[in-house]
């Protein structure tokens, strides 16, 4: 991920209606802010007292789960605004990067304009939406159901203000009059274009799919409104869906309530990082490992399977783990490209470990068991890790461990006490789903509940003042996250639409070796896809079209979905294209360039894994 605004003038100083756009957008993001917030802790309250009424007072709350429904909505589009005015949507920066000031301010200008053109685009369809929906009203509160879709056309409207407000803040007035003048130019050409692309059929998919997709993404347009210029193009110029349809398929993709739970883990996981929770159960696998060649390195590889059992956000992840180890593995002479490349590595390999927001994801669209995703992961998370301990393993032989003092039992023992309380926490996660305590939506909130109580009578960490910026960029990248996921829901709608699914369903089905033939395009597919798109884009786009291929094929839907996440995985991290890298990068304080060559090995190491998970079913569904 990277900002829309490398270099902001700061609110005070400037002057003129640069001055008054700054005071205006800070103003927006401050109401904005907070009501997102409040709505990440009324979701958690919502959910936690539908736990306790249902299975410990015995008498359900027949509400809440449609309370929740429509909050959430309007958590996700605010959340949308907030990272949309923090620049924190999820754009491709790799191109970007490479070119020089001046056009890489041109290139964000033309981002914020494609953004803008988008917007503008849906929002009179999200008010007609709204007004569509205040005729139906809502089971269990008996309200128009208004109240909840008006959330799309508010969101838009937001983002819409933030925008003009950036353009008038932040560009250069020459830049931001030639971005302007480029997209709408673009704009006009396909629209008055539509007679013409109407004949081509289905090379249209390829023009606004692979075509307009690829030039926005490349070009640094967030993911999210390079899918909903792809299909909101397709639609308007070559199809006679109405505009409204775009807004219910971004409804339908963001309103599933199981992906309620992707605010909830990136709270929880924020939230055992700010309570010393993953510091506890890494300095116990330090002291266990720390005294053999590579032991750091292992106990990092362990610890990010640990920790990516709670948190279920890689960012998040890496971020409890690497400031906690780095600098003791620095002082044993450990190579900080090298660091960092094993950081990127763990952060592919963990992407199978429940409650991964990706298997969470995969269950929403496609239909697969949550439960039974959340079962099959974990072993394959373990044969990558074996993998990668391999190569630890090789790289470190000659490691210098005169200076390192084995830790005695007494002190293991002590680190381990210190740790039971951090470490029970995935166990009762998942004893919380498997005893029907709650749903996989729910189970979230009880882990919440569970820090927060070791935090603050056992751990006796809890900073409060970081409570209300945890809450916010949980609400922001929740906002980015399910933004993506209904345009590309509105993107994969399109593409059905098309026939396109029926004729990649009948040339996969003919492909030569059948089913071990598919899972072996499948793994080249999602690699390339996982660089270019990041797992949950890519999920949502592919997944209801390929799962059913897989089912066809005699393929376990389980074992395909194993074998598909980690093949984004590793996509997701390696470079020069894969953004998860350049984010551990970030949070290990290391230049990409110093991992660079480093990380081939891991990357090796975890394709001879997914190879392995591949060609033996047994290890994803053999404890189903």
């Amino acid at each position: 991920m990277a900002s829309l605004h490398a270099s902001e003038p700061a609110v005070a100083g400037v002057a003129g209606w640069r001055g008054l756009a700054a005071r205006t957008e800070a103003a927006i993001g401050w109401l904005v802010e907070i009501p997102a917030a409040l709505l990440v802790v009324a979701e958690i309250v919502v959910l936690f007292a539908g736990i306790v009424a249902r299975y410990v007072l015995h008498k359900p709350l027949i509400w809440s789960d449609e309370l929740a429904s429509i909050l959430f909505l309007w958590l996700a589009m605010l959340g949308a605004v907030v990272a949309f005015r923090r620049g924190e949507h999820m754009r491709m920066t790799a191109l970007v990067g490479m070119v020089g000031p001046r056009a890489r301010a041109f290139l964000d200008a033309v981002a914020v304009c494609a953004a803008l053109a988008f917007l503008l685009m849906i929002v009179y369809p999200a008010y007609d939406y709204a007004y569509e929906e205040s005729y139906i009203v809502t089971p269990a509160l008996e309200i128009q159901n208004v109240w909840r879709a008006a959330a799309l056309c508010v969101g838009a409207s937001l983002m819409i203000v933030l925008a003009l407000l950036r353009l008038a803040r932040v560009a250069d007035l020459g830049v931001t009059l030639a971005a302007l003048v480029l997209v709408a130019a673009l704009s006009a050409m396909f629209w008055y274009a539509g007679p013409a692309l109407k004949p081509l059929g289905n090379l249209n998919l390829i023009i606004f799919f692979i075509g307009v997709v690829a030039a926005t993404v490349l070009s640094g347009v967030p993911i999210a409104f390079a899918f909903g210029l792809a299909s909101f193009g397709y639609l308007a110029t070559t199809t006679s869906v109405p505009m409204l349809v775009v807004i219910g398929r971004m409804d339908e993709g963001m309103s599933h309530l199981i992906l309620l739970s992707v605010p909830l883990f990136v709270f929880l996981g924020l939230l055992i990082e700010m309570t010393g929770m993953a510091k506890a159960m890494v300095q116990f696998l330090a002291s266990l490992l720390g005294h053999v060649r590579g032991g750091l390195s292992y106990v990092l590889v362990g610890a990010m399977y640990l920790v990516s059992g709670i948190s279920g956000a890689k960012a998040a992840d890496m971020a409890a783990v690497a400031p906690v180890l780095f600098p003791e593995m620095k002082r044993r002479g450990a190579k900080p490209g090298d660091l960092v490349a094993l950081l990127s590595a763990t952060g592919a390999q963990t992407e199978t470990i429940p409650p991964s927001l990706v298997l969470i994801t995969i269950g929403s669209v496609t239909g697969v068991s949550i439960a039974a995703l959340f079962t099959g992961g974990l072993l394959p998370g373990v044969i990558l890790a074996i993998t990668l301990c391999v190569v630890v393993r090789f790289r470190y032989r000659n490691e210098d461990l005169s200076h390192v003092v084995k830790a005695s039992r007494a002190e293991i023992g002590r680190t381990f006490l210190i740790a039971l309380p951090a470490l029970a926490l995935p166990f009762i996660i998942r004893a919380a789903v498997v005893e029907g305590v709650a749903t996989a939506t729910e189970v979230s909130t009880i882990g919440i509940v569970y820090s927060l109580v070791v935090g603050l009578l056992v751990y006796r960490q809890f900073d409060w003042a970081r409570l209300k910026p945890m809450l916010i960029e949980t609400a922001a990248l929740s906002g980015a996250i399910l933004f993506i996921i209904g345009a590309a829901t509105a993107m994969a709608w399109a593409l059905t639409q098309s026939g396109f699914s029926r004729d990649l369903a009948a040339l996969m089905a003919k492909a030569p070796g059948g089913g071990a033939t598919f899972i072996a395009i499948s793994i080249v597919a999602f690699v390339v896809l996982g660089s270019v798109l990041e797992g949950i884009p890519a999920i949502v786009l592919f997944g209801p079209l390929l799962f059913p291929i897989a089912r066809q094929l005699g393929v376990h839907e389980v074992h395909y979905a194993m074998v598909v996440i980690l093949s984004m995985g590793i996509g997701l991290f390696a470079p020069p294209f894969g953004v998860g890298y350049y984010a551990a990068c970030a949070i290990g304080r290391v230049s990409p360039d110093e991992g660079m060559g480093p990380i081939w090995g891991y990357l090796l190491a975890l394709l001879v894994g997914l190879v392995v998970v591949a060609a033996v079913p047994w290890i994803s569904i053999g404890f189903l």
